[in-house]
């Protein structure tokens, strides 16, 4: 059941915020240029994020759509920041507690403090990242950071084609498909839509791995703030457009998939570091967190059976 996924589910009622006129400054042609060719004058969703994040990798127009959202939602940097974090606890337990020594981190973003190949070598130097991303400006920056650092490589997928994902070169050259894996989705499922079937697409990633895989995510939610309905639809404007789901939904995209302790939670309440101080309100971090491992295949005889 869904709900065992989430402690504490309660649905918060309430009508929406109007979003302000402030969007009428920001334009899109409807074209798909931007994937091949920089376009400043488009906003980008990861450098929107770099600009929440204090990142210097935006440009003005990436500015305004940040200051848009911040007017609708005032906590929203400490909520990319909290992101932000939850990405070095999970690296940490993937890599030091559930001894994973291959991460795919699709829709990676920008480069900033704390990247998932620092951290996950920090805890196994032998730890293997695959980068992924289809933003040109993302590309370009990570191709540089990861000049001449061993066990890393950036691709240009995205995240809709799974199967080219999975069939590159570079990936394969470095991921192992007869050993778990862990997939990071932080804070790019909610740029994906409904009609493109994220749940399948997740399937399509984790399934030609071995029991054990695990799939990690970040999506945002208007559970706790209904204004964050309103922030998605700045993103109308940008490169990608946001779709808000619910804990119940963000659930329901990991179906099959054995939920890791506690489940579907706000952000900075999945398992923080000891003596760390919780927000007040954790709704307030927008965005809910979910790890679920790859059960063994039921198909599997019972070790305990006699024959």
């Amino acid at each position: 059941m869904v709900s065992r996924l989430i402690p504490g589910y309660h649905v918060v009622t309430g009508g929406s915020r109007i979003l302000p006129a402030l969007t009428e400054e920001l334009r899109l042609d409807g074209s798909q240029e931007w994937r091949t060719t920089f376009r400043p004058d488009i906003p980008s969703s990861a450098r929107i994020y770099d600009c929440l994040l204090g990142g210097k990798d935006n440009y003005p127009v990436d500015r305004k759509a940040a200051e848009i959202i911040g007017r609708l939602l005032p906590d929203v940097r400490l909520a990319v920041r909290q992101n932000r974090e939850f990405l070095g606890r999970i690296v940490r337990y993937l890599v030091g507690e559930a001894g994973i020594r291959q991460i795919i981190d699709i829709g990676a973003g920008l480069p900033a403090a704390g990247n998932t190949h620092e951290v996950a070598a920090a805890a196994c130097p032998e730890a293997r990242v695959v980068y992924v991303d289809h933003d040109p400006v993302v590309l370009t920056h990570a191709r540089d950071m990861l000049h001449g650092v061993p066990g890393t490589a950036i691709i240009d997928g995205d995240l809709c084609a799974p199967e080219a994902i999975l069939a590159d070169p570079d990936l394969t050259a470095l991921i192992d498909f007869r050993q778990p894996v862990a997939i990071l989705l932080l804070s790019v499922l909610h740029f994906v839509g409904d009609d493109a079937d994220p749940a399948g697409l997740i399937a399509r990633l984790h399934g030609p791995f071995p029991s054990g895989s695990v799939v990690a995510l970040t999506h945002a939610t208007a559970d706790g703030t209904a204004a964050v309905s309103d922030a998605a639809r700045v993103f109308g404007q940008a490169t990608e457009q946001a779709h808000v789901r619910s804990r119940m939904e963000v659930a329901k995209l990991v179906v099959g998939l054995d939920p890791v302790e506690p489940g579907v939670v706000w952000t900075p309440q999945w398992r923080p570091e000891p003596g760390a101080a919780l927000p007040k309100d954790a709704g307030e971090s927008y965005c809910c967190a979910v790890v679920a491992r790859k059960p063994l295949c039921s198909w599997l005889p019972d070790a305990t059976s006699s024959t």
